[in-house]
């Protein structure tokens, strides 16, 4: 099968990490190793594109290069990742439409209270319009699945169960001791966490975190806490840390994602409460691990962490209920390790993407044949 394939939001290769960025090299990458071939149709991001006028010659532009690239190519499917309100696909459903190809969306978003702000009701009816051009479209998200099925017929959908790669994040011994030993950790249990520090939900989550790891070091067993990420926020959260929990918080840094494996290992508890998270590939990564989670029971984490058998879901800023979920699991290291095995089964029997990506490629079979 040849595909061409276009991620109008963050286009692969793009420098800022993102969840949407390592799904969307995911669903590449799996599709690669099924021996389909992919090209790349185009890097434009159109995010917010429609409030940037002077980007109008250059779509236009994009629209033809692409086009040289499909009479040279002779793709059987177009697929494309991520259309929104703050990013339709612009270049997808034109483009099939003079090529007579299928157009399939992977993680179409439909928000209908856009439609009543002026900064986003046009791309509101942009990604509309993309959505009720698209052939199929495949969405990780429940929330997502409910709002699309508003306007979408049911056999034009296919929910696809979010995940990894497993064999990317296995615990390892090894790594665990030279981890601890390299950030003088000692033999205290060891909470891990991990995200952006952008100015948004990602360091208010830390920042509730810390305020709220305070009130537990106050009644937990000692314990240390490691922060893996980067980003502009960084300066203000070691200061709050250094006034709330000194000596117990490590920045370890931006780590690469080939290597978040180490960090998992030498940890014993990932800690983050996630606010809003729409998904959250820490989460599987860290259960993958065989860390169990403690967060906020909100968005879509409870779609990957299962409640009270891989991790602790607390209601969202409930300070008491988070503090003392942490603190049962620092107490019961027969409990965290018992949620840490259930949390490598449940990932690799539900959360698998060699498993679960061979619906979406069956669905895009059917498609190819049909071209």
């Amino acid at each position: 099968m040849r595909i061409c394939f276009y991620a109008p939001f963050k286009p692969l290769g793009h420098p800022h990490p993102s969840g949407d960025l390592i799904i969307a090299q995911g669903l590449h990458d799996f599709l690669l190793q099924r021996g389909h071939t992919l090209l790349i149709a185009s890097k434009l991001r159109s995010r917010w594109i429609y409030w940037k006028p002077w980007l109008a010659a250059k779509l236009l532009k994009e629209r033809r290069t692409v086009t040289h690239k499909i009479h040279d190519f002779k793709p059987d499917v177009w697929l494309s990742y991520h259309s929104y309100y703050k990013s339709p696909d612009l270049l997808g459903p034109a483009l099939c439409r003079k090529f007579q190809l299928p157009y399939l969306l992977f993680q179409g978003i439909y928000s209908t209270k856009q439609r009543r702000s002026i900064k986003g009701a046009p791309g509101f009816y942009l990604n509309r319009r993309c959505l009720l051009r698209a052939d199929h479209l495949f969405t990780n998200k429940l929330v997502d699945l409910k709002n699309l099925r508003r306007i979408i017929p049911e056999d034009q959908l296919s929910y696809i169960k979010p995940g990894i790669f497993p064999e990317d994040f296995c615990s390892s011994e090894k790594a665990r001791t030279a981890m601890r030993r390299k950030w003088q950790t000692g033999d205290d249990p060891l909470l891990v966490s991990a995200a952006m520090f952008r100015p948004d939900v990602k360091t208010e989550s830390l920042t509730w975190m810390l305020k709220t790891l305070q009130q537990t070091a106050a009644n937990a067993p000692p314990f240390k806490l490691l922060i893996a990420g980067d980003g502009t926020e960084r300066e203000s959260l070691e200061r709050l840390a250094a006034d709330l929990l000194p000596g117990r918080v490590i920045f370890v840094g931006k780590i690469p994602r080939e290597d978040m494996f180490q960090l998992y290992s030498a940890g014993d508890i990932f800690v983050y409460p996630g606010i809003r998270e729409s998904l959250g590939m820490v989460f599987l990564e860290a259960q993958a691990c065989g860390l169990p989670v403690v967060a906020f029971d909100n968005g879509g984490i409870p779609e990957v962490v299962q409640k009270n058998q891989t991790g602790l879901l607390t209601q969202p800023f409930a300070e008491q209920e988070f503090s003392e979920a942490i603190q049962s699991l620092l107490a019961d290291r027969a409990r965290r390790k018992t949620m840490g095995k259930n949390a490598v089964a449940y990932i690799r029997n539900q959360h698998d993407l060699h498993k679960n990506y061979l619906q979406f490629e069956k669905v895009l079979l059917r498609y190819a044949s049909m071209a």
